[in-house]
């Protein structure tokens, strides 16, 4: 991987961030997936199936330097599995290193993703920025999850009351 790219992932910890979904996991089953808040909100699966299409997005963005947050993937296993997301994330991941891999160092100082979400001429991020986005995509979740968790009585897992609080 090119330097500038590897020591910015150690610099900010993405490791470490992307290292809390799979504590999450680790305390889940298949059950707690169903539990839901009420309200407008949506089952805790459906919120673990989000992030995964999120990080998808970001993985293709890197890709094409072209930002599409419309993916959903269908497979209902998603909302209900533990071990599909577990297998999912893990394909997630391993995609998000391969092509963070690709990027060349004239990729990561001069070439900017163009968002969907925004006009390209007000914002249009470098791969580093981009990175920091989609780690505080990771923040966002976390911090969801963690009011579910609250409210289903459970422990926040390992490094979570350290990092997410």
């Amino acid at each position: 991987m090119n330097p500038l790219l590897n020591d910015h992932l150690k610099a900010t910890f993405f490791e470490e961030y992307q290292s809390l979904r799979g504590q999450l996991l680790a305390i889940l089953a298949d059950d707690d997936l169903a539990f839901d808040l009420g309200g407008q909100t949506v089952a805790l699966g459906a919120l673990c199936r989000e992030i995964g299409e999120i990080e998808h997005a970001y993985v293709e963005s890197f890709r094409t330097f072209t930002a599409d947050f419309t993916y959903r993937d269908e497979d209902p296993r998603l909302e209900r599995s533990v071990d599909a997301l577990v297998a999912w994330y893990a394909d997630l991941d391993r995609e998000m290193a391969a092509v963070l891999e690709t990027l060349s160092e004239d990729d990561i100082l001069g070439r900017r993703i163009v968002r969907g979400d925004f006009d390209a001429e007000f914002f249009s991020p470098l791969p580093r920025v981009q990175l920091d986005i989609y780690r505080e995509a990771l923040l966002i979740f976390y911090g969801k999850v963690s009011v579910y968790l609250r409210a289903m009585g459970r422990p926040l897992p390992g490094d979570w009351s350290d990092w997410i609080g």
